[in-house]
């Protein structure tokens, strides 16, 4: 059968990209500098081996007989995303496959000391040739697929997902968040806050960050924790891999970062095992990805509930503080602070981050920007957003994060709806269980939490579309609505 030797194709490039990616994780946690040129075109190397395995002439025969087979409802299914993936491969050829994996592979390495340095036109060198092939890739899916350019990218990572609907989910963000920010804000200047004192030793950090992971579910026989420069969670379910950055000065970033990759690793720890090597059974959406780490990391664990879990744990690692009560921490925890960086911006004025990112890779993909101007609109933005000025400041401005470097665009929307799906999963959720503040304080009511998300979210894997996914765990389709009765709920009671 020809969907047989479909499976058995895909299978075997499940088995490449397992090997890509523990070499992705080592090359961003452990690998010496000096590494960086073999290794990036070893990955180049096994990128276009993929590309041709994906591609090779025989796969158009094998779909073509495959459609005219007997198959079950699953397999139909199976057949369609395999399908879909072949088709977002066959039409890029193989010189601009290879091209791009070494050009991303430079820019982001140098981007790494290039961002401590404050060296915009160091990092433009690279960055420039990743435009232009991201550019050249975005032409070629667009001509394929008669959706824009940025659309083409997009629907890599958001399949379904367009600009048109983005620009009227963010809309109407910016209709009512700016107020909010301010309400907010005003509220919170009478409160009082007690800040931790550190010293909080890098070692202690990552046992309370363990303590935190298998409180969340995490298989460790199945996974482990890190450091890296950027927090990702990466490998494969079989073997994830998640990382933090840690501040001894301050344990709070870096143990939200954990909670966050945590989310991430429990869906990939979640996807059906039969499945695995299939499209099918891989992640939905980077936004249905990132609703899984925002689940965690917003819904539950800035709730203060889960924050009456967390405080003995803080205290048992580093010792009795007033500032360690479950009180102080949810208030630090929801502080709303306009800031410069996105990883750690609380979640109410998270989204202009996003929006201001969603504009700009926009106007780059389809020539309406030039990367040399990235800085200015970047500060535009910023200021009539939060009020910050990031004029000349490229490490906490436009160099600040990873996704660029690589040729990522198209991706940066998926925080913002993941933002919007974890809101509704939580309403959906509490509608089904009840209320999180019982749920998340028993070791019972999580394992209910984590069923629910089995059952809806991380079985279902790619056999639903994403918008079917939604309304199949939810009873609607994305409804942005859920998302600001969270944040009004939660900041402005």
């Amino acid at each position: 059968m020809s969907y047989t030797k479909l499976e058995q194709r895909f299978t075997q490039l499940h088995h490449f990209a397992h090997l890509g990616a523990i070499c992705g994780w080592d090359r961003a946690t452990m690998m010496p500098d000096g590494g960086n040129p073999a290794r990036a075109a070893a990955l180049a190397e096994l990128s276009v081996l993929m590309h041709q395995r994906l591609t090779g002439p025989e796969m158009a025969d094998w779909f073509a007989a495959a459609a005219e087979e007997s198959l079950s409802a699953s397999q139909q299914i199976s057949l369609g995303e395999m399908h879909r993936q072949w088709q977002q491969a066959t039409v890029l050829p193989e010189a601009l496959v290879q091209a791009k994996s070494l050009a991303g592979s430079r820019c982001e390495h140098a981007w790494r000391e290039q961002r401590k340095q404050n060296d915009w036109t160091g990092f433009l060198g690279n960055f420039r040739e990743v435009v232009a092939l991201s550019r050249e890739e975005a032409q070629i899916r667009a001509a394929a697929s008669g959706l824009r350019p940025y659309d083409s990218l997009l629907d890599l990572y958001e399949p379904g997902m367009n600009s048109a609907r983005l620009d009227t989910l963010f809309g109407d963000l910016k209709s009512w968040l700016p107020n909010l920010i301010q309400q907010v804000t005003e509220r919170q200047q009478h409160e009082t806050l007690l800040q931790p004192q550190g010293p909080f030793p890098t070692a202690k950090q990552a046992e309370l960050g363990k303590q935190v992971m298998q409180l969340l579910g995490f298989d460790f026989n199945r996974g482990r924790q890190d450091v890296s420069v950027h927090p990702f969670c990466g490998g494969v379910p079989s073997d994830v891999r998640i990382t933090t950055r840690y501040d001894e000065a301050d344990f709070t970033q870096s143990l939200m970062g954990i909670i966050h990759e945590t989310g991430h690793a429990r869906y990939e720890q979640g996807l059906p095992l039969d499945r695995l090597a299939l499209p099918v059974g891989q992640a939905r959406s980077m936004g249905i990805h990132e609703s899984q780490s925002l689940f965690f990391e917003m819904q539950m664990a800035r709730h203060p509930a889960f924050m009456a879990r967390l405080s003995p744990l803080v205290s048992q690692t580093f010792g009795t503080q007033a500032a360690f009560s479950s009180d102080n921490l949810a208030k630090l925890y929801t502080r709303v602070e306009p800031g410069f960086i996105r990883v750690d911006a609380d979640e109410v004025t998270y989204p202009t981050h996003v929006m201001l990112r969603y504009e700009v890779e926009q106007k780059l993909i389809e020539g309406a920007l030039e990367a040399e101007d990235i800085p200015e609109l970047w500060d535009l933005r910023m200021t009539e957003y939060l009020g910050l000025s990031t004029r000349d400041n490229y490490r906490n401005g436009c160099m600040q994060d990873i996704h660029w470097t690589d040729g990522s665009f198209g991706y940066f929307p998926s925080y913002t709806l993941g933002a919007m799906y974890a809101a509704q999963f939580a309403a959906a959720l509490q509608r089904e269980l009840g209320d999180f503040t019982t749920l998340l304080g028993s070791a019972e009511g999580l394992a209910q939490v984590f069923g629910w998300l089995q059952r809806h979210i991380w079985h279902p894997a790619s056999s639903l579309g994403t918008d079917a996914l939604v309304q199949a765990a939810t009873g609607e389709v994305l409804n942005a609505a859920h998302f600001r009765r969270h944040l009004e709920q939660r900041y402005l009671g």
